[in-house]
């Protein structure tokens, strides 16, 4: 559990997990996506789990995500304390820093918690 809201801010932000491993896009123009229904994680605040789903949305360049090293990239999440919106951003900016897809969604749908459904949408490019 974290200490101030400061920490609470930048919890999981560089923690280190499993790295993602890409492999060279073989098509054109087509979008690729990945549904974790049984994403877990840790509120940093309570130390309790936190569930929900993560979709992933993308277009691939060059490039397309592995996907026994995503799992293993998202099984990482599981004792870590992050807040939602640093998990989606976070899975964004890994996935992006790997295979540079031309557009991605991420969305994270978390199961309510205290009577309040919250979604976190990233996107790349900003515009998209």
């Amino acid at each position: 559990m974290v200490k101030s809201s400061s920490d609470f801010a930048t919890n999981g932000l560089n923690a280190k997990l499993p790295k993602l491993v890409s492999f060279p896009n073989q098509h054109d123009d087509y979008e690729i996506t990945i549904i974790v229904p049984e994403y877990t994680s840790v509120c940093p605040l309570t130390g309790l789990p936190d569930f929900g789903t993560i979709t992933i949305k993308y277009i691939p360049d060059k490039l397309c995500v592995e996907l026994k090293s995503f799992k293993y990239y998202i099984i990482g999440y599981r004792n870590l304390g992050i807040c939602y919106e640093n998990i989606v951003n976070r899975i964004l900016k890994d996935f992006v820093g790997v295979c540079k897809p031309k557009k991605i969604i991420v969305t994270g749908d978390f199961t309510p918690r205290g009577g309040i459904k919250t979604i976190v949408e990233a996107r790349h490019p900003k515009e998209y």
